[in-house]
């Protein structure tokens, strides 16, 4: 019996292979480093529980969940209208435990009668000991924020308690997901989880008040994801405030001993860094804050404009090492090419399909679902007999393992592409009055902040 419900809580074995295939990916090649801290707060298989999660990367946020519970299948409560894309995606959702939510803004008032089946089977599953994963903002954001909770999950939660006559405790556990980029490749990502909190000290309450404790409950974990995340509550400053922390941020990071370079120490300092700057604001220097972001928005459009990037102030680079990654660019040329077969269908396949979406937060999730599912399988096989045609099956196994290989190369050839032509741009404007006036604009902006938040 120990054994069935062991296998039952981490799923059957065709799930744990797909699993583990898409780690391989995920992880290894999509991008270049995850992280999930503070797993040791997650409570052992078997025990009821829902990990609540703030949203922002479509279904992204859910596989980095999937992956980092290692011990149990996770069911996922996810936004209804991912089930609508295609009946190929809708048994994928179903498969790895996605669960339909019907909202009132997206599909309807009438459709949210079709919840109560969806509630009745997440509070059987909460009763038998399985692990449900909800994103209560209702939606995914596009920023560094945390939006408002809807009644959904706590209505859940307790509801499930219900069923068992409220003497099964459910154990809620907050979660934070954050990127250093979302549509590219070869970036970095992480899950970092909180500390349970218990629901039956709210099973009384409940029984007398039930929306006094659904709120109560709702504010407590509202609040710890609040302090797992980045939040960038000024969204009318936001973008000026995104550019600070993504230029200015890696000199504030290594004045306070972070590690840039690391998406959990680039976390905990983006905190401070927004954190500074709202006390800027509230210690009566609106204005000059405000001045402050006027200049950062300018920084950035001169930037965007001679499309170069920020880094290139602090090393700009010679034109010897220009000449050296010019050269470097052309003596790669042929390896690069040879390595696009098949890796660049599993991203120019996807990324036209994409094109075709209002909502650029799929963009990501598409391209790495879609390459998955459909175009690595079917053309990684497709080399590997073509290989074996024409050589042999060694030579074709061979061929065929090296391809995940192959297709980072073509991506950091490309990337190195990017990098070196904007360097090229760099130094032929170098004297300009435009890239003068552009590095003054920062040098000035750099002093500001110093002042105002690097020694706070």
């Amino acid at each position: 019996m120990e054994k069935q419900t062991k296998t039952y809580q981490q799923g059957g074995i065709a799930y744990r292979m797909f699993r583990s295939y898409i780690r391989f990916f995920h992880d290894g090649i999509y991008y270049r480093r995850t992280y999930s801290l503070n797993t040791e707060n997650i409570p052992d298989a078997g025990t009821p529980l829902m990990i609540v999660s703030n949203h922002q990367n479509c279904l992204n946020d859910p596989l980095g969940i999937l992956l980092s519970l290692r011990d149990r299948k996770p069911y996922f409560i996810i936004r209804a209208d991912v089930f609508g894309y295609h009946p190929l995606v809708n048994k994928f959702a179903y498969w790895i435990g996605g669960l339909p939510a019907f909202r009132i803004a997206y599909e309807g008032e009438e459709a949210l009668k079709r919840n109560k089946d969806t509630f009745t089977l997440s509070g059987q599953k909460l009763q038998n000991g399985s692990t449900i994963v909800m994103f209560p903002e209702a939606g995914h954001q596009d920023k560094h924020w945390l939006g408002d909770f809807t009644v959904g999950f706590t209505k859940m939660a307790f509801e499930a308690a219900a069923l068992g006559n409220f003497e099964t405790d459910i154990l809620i556990l907050p979660s934070c997901n954050h990127y250093s980029d979302y549509f590219q490749l070869q970036e970095q990502m992480l899950i970092k989880y909180g500390v349970p909190i218990s629901l039956r000290p709210f099973y009384e309450l409940y029984q007398t008040k039930p929306r006094t404790a659904q709120r109560r409950f709702s504010d407590l974990v509202h609040k710890q994801i609040q302090d797992l995340m980045l939040d960038i509550r000024d969204l009318d400053n936001y973008e000026a405030i995104d550019f600070i922390r993504t230029t200015y941020g890696r000199e504030f990071a290594t004045f306070h001993q972070y590690d840039h370079e690391k998406l959990p120490d680039r976390l905990s300092s983006d905190r401070l860094l927004v954190e500074r700057l709202e006390r800027a604001g509230e210690n009566g220097k609106k204005d000059e804050l405000a001045n402050l972001f006027a200049d950062a928005l300018t920084l950035k459009k001169g930037m965007d404009e001679m499309k170069i990037h920020d880094a290139l102030f602090e090393q700009c680079p010679s034109w010897i090492a220009v000449t050296g990654s010019l050269l470097a660019l052309i003596l790669l040329f042929p390896a690069w090419l040879f390595s696009l077969w098949p890796n660049a269908i599993n991203y120019v396949v996807p990324t036209i399909l994409i094109n075709r979406m209002t909502d650029k937060m799929f963009y990501g999730s598409f391209i790495l679902i879609f390459s998955i599912l459909f175009t690595i399988p079917v053309f990684y096989a497709v080399t590997f007999f073509l290989t074996w045609h024409f050589t042999n099956v060694w030579l074709a196994l061979i061929h065929l393992l090296s391809l995940p290989l192959l297709g980072l190369f073509a991506w950091y050839y490309l990337k190195f592409f990017k990098r070196t032509i904007k360097a090229v741009r760099f130094r032929l404007n170098f004297r300009t009055q435009k890239m003068k006036d552009l590095r003054e604009l920062r040098k000035e902006i750099t002093g500001k902040l110093d002042e105002l938040i690097k020694y706070g």
